[in-house]
């Protein structure tokens, strides 16, 4: 689906029930910072997307909107972090796939469950990720990094931003679907594995294309493949993966603002109003867009079954490539 049809869809959906809570999402105001987790370091594609957010918001908020950047455990880290946290409005998480619908079926002791212990406020972003290489691998094109990798099985690696992050599990769906052997290498967080793909470090990466678009255009990398349903308009020229034969391997990753569980509706209201608000404005969606990625808002409850959806389609792949943690 492109960015205008979401975000009509969206808005269609969305008009009627806030109008009528209009004055409820505005009873409530901040009276001091908000922080912003993000559970990954600086640079990566959550963390670009959130920054870009937290700037809106603090603008109609009135209130400071910092970014804190909560590393380890493939974002659990991050994660707990908010689920701990006083369901008062002021602690909420940028989560993502994998954080949200992924972990769940990795972590048997994550001692939380996103979906019973986080309240969902609204969707923030989708992006598609893409496949690429370091330019001394000799493939100038996706069938030739194909042909390579089968004749070369368990030769070449690539790198992630941790165990069930999207990075590893788009991978993974990626190698189920091409029937390929790559070796994974998990780091912490999607900006230090990029750092490691444009060293030579690793080989390949499947990043989300908002953190991997610069060393694409400066051509520290090159790119082979997007994950999409469509070719990205600022990579016109590098096919999808349905165009090489791998359509199954279709994926986009997204990002979506949490609070703790318990969080009063008025304030659920409120932020979710002031999201809404930030990524329709067209100069914030030109931001994401020029970054890769699409600005995307939803309902509480939309997000909440989405959530549950991607929950189950993920599992099945957890399952299939028999990936666990350590």
């Amino acid at each position: 689906m492109n960015r205008t049809t979401r975000r009509s869809l969206i808005a269609a959906s969305l008009a009627a029930p806030f109008l009528a809570r209009g004055a409820l999402a505005q009873s409530w105001a901040p009276t001091r910072p908000i922080r912003f987790v993000v559970p990954f370091p600086p640079g990566g594609a959550t963390d670009v997307v959130a920054r870009v957010l937290g700037e809106g918001m603090q603008g109609r908020l009135g209130q400071a909107v910092t970014v804190e950047n909560r590393t380890g455990a493939g974002g659990n880290v991050g994660v707990e972090n908010v689920v701990r946290s006083p369901a008062d409005g002021y602690s909420i998480l940028m989560g993502t796939t994998g954080t949200l619908t992924i972990n769940p079926h990795l972590y048997t002791s994550m001692g939380f469950n996103p979906a019973n212990d986080l309240a969902p406020i609204s969707m923030a972003f989708a992006t598609d990720h893409v496949l690429i290489v370091h330019p001394s691998v000799p493939a100038q094109t996706a069938q030739e990094f194909l042909a390579l990798v089968r004749t070369r099985p368990g030769a070449l690696s690539y790198g992630s931003g941790g165990n069930g992050t999207s990075t590893h599990l788009v991978a993974e769906l990626f190698k189920l679907v091409a029937r390929v052997d790559i070796q994974h290498v998990p780091y912490r967080g999607s900006a230090p594995a990029l750092n490691d793909t444009v060293a030579g470090n690793v080989q390949a990466m499947l990043d989300q294309l908002p953190s991997a678009l610069g060393m694409i255009q400066a051509g520290r990398v090159r790119a082979l493949a997007v994950t999409g349903p469509r070719r990205s308009r600022l990579l016109p020229d590098v096919p999808t993966l349905a165009e090489i034969g791998l359509a199954e391997a279709q994926a986009t990753s997204w990002g979506a603002v949490m609070a703790p569980a318990n969080t009063p509706a008025p304030i659920v209201d409120r932020l979710n109003a002031t999201i809404r608000e930030v990524l329709a404005d067209a100069t914030v969606q030109a931001r994401l867009a020029a970054a890769g990625a699409d600005a995307v808002t939803s309902t509480p409850a939309e997000l909440a079954a989405m959530m549950q959806r991607e929950t189950a389609i993920w599992g099945g792949v957890v399952r299939e490539a028999r990936i666990t943690v350590n």
